[in-house]
């Protein structure tokens, strides 16, 4: 069932998980070094709602998302045993069930009359009227000043929005949704950073020149947004229609004031405007996920055009830089969640690991099952093919019974288990155009590691492997049943 924004913030702050602060916080700096040491703390630490936001009207909600038990709730999957693992099995169900076998009769597509039925309730419903617009603002009144928005780091080029949601539509009539960082630059214009691989600038490369292209920015609504507008989704599935899936219900829209673009209803605030593709304006510096500043560059200007927002609004903010901070959770939950349908393209893969700390795409870690002679290098070649895993600098390659999340076993393997002249695999393409470490802008190096345990039937290994020290079952058992007598 969906909730919005508020519901969800009530939630949290009736079991635990909200920290209400007080006190009047400054929206330079100090907001953002607070979020930025409670996230580091271990488990990810609370939310936040920094109730005094220093010259603004509004609070503003931070770390909201910054634990796995808070992702769990905001995708509705806490009281499940599995957690976002039962999000995975959902999709793995749906994939299962949509796959068409062999010689299927009449009577086979007709039991999947009633996975038709579910898939048409995640459509999105426009509904005529939106708690996002009980406040008005166009022209002139619209001034993004009446916003508490944030500067997190001291080198930043401005304020930035770092929570909203980008509604955009491309020239066929596809819409998209994603989490683009927005400057501010004046009361009425933004820096709009979609950057080259982005959905958002696939969007205005369809618009001439003098063209405008509407935008929409929503904030909060049903958290289960948030997280879909960062999912690395295949084209042919919208991030609404993904919302309805994770929901079991379509997403309400309501359509904006200036234009026809439509955004959740029940959203806490909404800025609509437009950009046109021939007009560029630097933007940056900013306090990145990679832990460092991105460089400032030219992107396009989204020009506001009106605010519509609740009567009492909550703004979501997050705040980026070193790992761990919240977008390490969101990141979880993409590993979780799209594991099926990387097994779906590689059935030999058992698990995955996306570290925070390697930024979620600069560190793939691999456990598969080896069949055959170069089947770690297949792994690789086909993860830097697959979409936004192609960002990818470095694969490490494990066995099936090694767990990928435990890093310590997969440094191990890693430095017990690898001949570097054998068992590197060098290659290049394209990179993150926030990666700072190539010499060429977006495009760079990889590297893959086989950290497999290597053999003459499918390495051509010449000498005999060493087993792994391992107990018995037997003797560990024995001494867990008298662990107590040892007084240990």
């Amino acid at each position: 069932m969906s909730q919005d924004f508020q519901t969800f913030l009530s939630k949290l702050e009736a079991c635990g998980e909200l920290t209400r602060i007080r006190a009047q916080v400054d929206p330079y700096l100090e907001a953002g070094a607070i979020a930025d040491r409670v996230a580091k703390t271990p488990g990810g630490g609370q939310g936040l709602l920094f109730e005094r936001i220093q010259g603004a009207t509004m609070p503003v909600a931070m770390n909201v998302f910054g634990s796995y038990r808070r992702m769990a709730m905001a995708l509705g999957v806490e009281d499940e045993p599995a957690g976002l693992d039962a999000v995975a099995a959902r999709i793995d169900k749906l994939i299962q069930g949509a796959m068409p076998k062999a010689g299927a009769s009449f009577l086979d597509k007709l039991a999947k009359l009633p996975m038709l039925v579910e898939v048409g309730a995640w459509m999105p419903k426009t509904v005529r009227r939106g708690l996002c617009q009980e406040v008005v603002w166009t022209g002139e009144e619209a001034r993004l000043s009446r916003l508490p928005v944030l500067t997190t780091w001291p080198e930043d080029g401005g304020p930035f929005i770092t929570l909203g949601l980008s509604h955009t539509r491309f020239k066929d009539g596809r819409r998209n949704m994603g989490m683009y960082r927005l400057q501010v630059f004046d009361e009425h214009t933004l820096g709009f950073h979609t950057q080259l691989h982005h959905d958002g600038a696939r969007a205005r490369h369809g618009y001439a020149p003098g063209e405008r292209m509407p935008v929409a920015v929503s904030f909060g609504g049903d958290p289960a947004l948030t997280y879909a507008a960062t999912a690395p989704l295949p084209p042919f599935l919208s991030e609404i229609m993904f919302t309805g899936f994770l929901r079991g219900e379509g997403v309400e829209m309501v359509k904006c004031v200036t234009h026809d673009l439509e955004v959740p209803a029940d959203s806490e605030l909404v800025i609509e405007g437009w950009v046109d593709p021939g007009e560029l304006r630097r933007e940056g510096p900013f306090g990145d996920h990679t832990g460092y500043y991105s460089l400032a560059d030219d992107y396009p200007v989204l020009h506001v055009e009106a605010i519509t927002h609740r009567r009492n609004p909550v703004y979501p903010a997050t705040i980026v830089g070193r790992p761990p901070q919240e977008d390490k959770f969101l990141g979880l939950a993409t590993e979780r969640i799209f594991l099926p349908l990387l097994k779906m393209v590689l059935p030999e893969v058992v698990d995955m690991h996306l570290p925070a700390a390697g930024g979620f795409h600069n560190l793939v870690i691999i456990a598969i099952r080896k069949e055959f002679p170069g089947h770690p290098q297949k792994v690789m070649n086909a993860i830097w093919g697959t979409g936004q895993m192609m960002f990818s600098k470095g694969i490490v390659v494990v066995d099936a019974d090694i767990d990928p999340h435990d890093a310590d076993e997969v440094l191990f393997r890693v430095t017990s288990n690898v001949d570097p002249r054998r068992d590197l695999l060098f290659t290049e393409g394209p990179l993150d155009v926030l990666d700072h470490s190539s010499d060429r802008f977006a495009y760079g190096s990889k590297v893959g590691i086989d950290a497999t345990r290597k053999s003459a039937k499918l390495d051509d290994f010449k000498r005999e492997w060493p087993r792994d020290l391992v107990f018995p079952e037997a003797i560990l058992e024995r001494i867990s049943n008298r662990w107590r007598e040892y007084g240990l």
